[in-house]
């Protein structure tokens, strides 16, 4: 099962998603439904809801990239650690998302916009799962992945 903290600094979040931890709950909960993999574990992470600045600093200071992105993972584990805690551990902290609202904001459209978000935070939760996309082969099945995780939200 896993279970998300959302932390918000940035009111302006608000204006898309009125609650962000119901919205995000609410598709955790059809998620955990529908993920039978680690159904008898407790998955943890948390996603930080952020703006430019806070976004464009993290991604300075930990990737040494002076600009701003959509979202930043700091998966706690590479994917062969956390295939060992998985098999060992009851409850794993896999680690922290940050989505950035100025990515998304423009989309007029609040269904748009959320469509967005969720994709966004699946695109963290994936690499915090130890996917990543540097190479073509990797982009393939970490694409496949975050579109089998998407259909599961609904």
């Amino acid at each position: 099962m896993i279970k998300i903290n959302i932390i918000s600094n940035n009111k302006v979040w608000y204006r898309y998603i009125k609650n962000p931890t119901y919205f995000i709950q609410k598709r955790v909960d059809n998620f955990n439904k529908r993920f039978k993999k680690y159904q008898k574990k407790t998955i943890f992470c948390t996603i930080l809801l952020s703006g430019e600045n806070e976004i464009k600093k993290l991604n300075k200071k930990y990737r040494k990239k002076n600009k701003t992105t959509d979202v930043l993972s700091f998966p706690f584990y590479n994917k062969k650690e956390l295939q060992k805690k998985l098999k060992k551990e009851k409850e794993i902290y896999l680690g922290d998302i940050i989505i950035n609202l100025n990515k998304i904001k423009s989309k007029k459209n609040k269904n748009i916009f959320k469509i967005e978000f969720n994709k966004l935070w699946i695109h963290g939760l994936t690499h915090l799962f130890g996917y990543d996309h540097c190479k073509d082969q990797d982009f393939y099945q970490m694409n496949k992945i975050e579109k089998k995780f998407l259909s599961y939200l609904n």
